[in-house]
């Protein structure tokens, strides 16, 4: 995962590796984290988590085939 810095919200590109997505990832402080959520990235290559804002972008986009 390859992490960016950004004054209003946090993005963060993932891989094929990185599926199925969830948040918070592995790497995120336990201190602050949030219920795990699961997000469906594949079909469009990037996704927004609900509790923190988080937009995560697949590297190489969408994946064919999901729907």
């Amino acid at each position: 995962m390859n992490q960016q810095t950004d004054k209003k919200a946090r993005e963060i590109e993932v891989t094929a590796e990185d599926l199925p997505l969830h948040c918070p990832t592995p790497e995120m402080l336990l201190w602050n984290s949030h219920p795990r959520v699961f997000l469906p990235i594949e079909a469009t290559g990037e996704a927004l988590c609900p509790y923190c804002g988080t937009h995560y972008i697949l590297k190489g986009g969408a994946i064919a085939g999901h729907h």
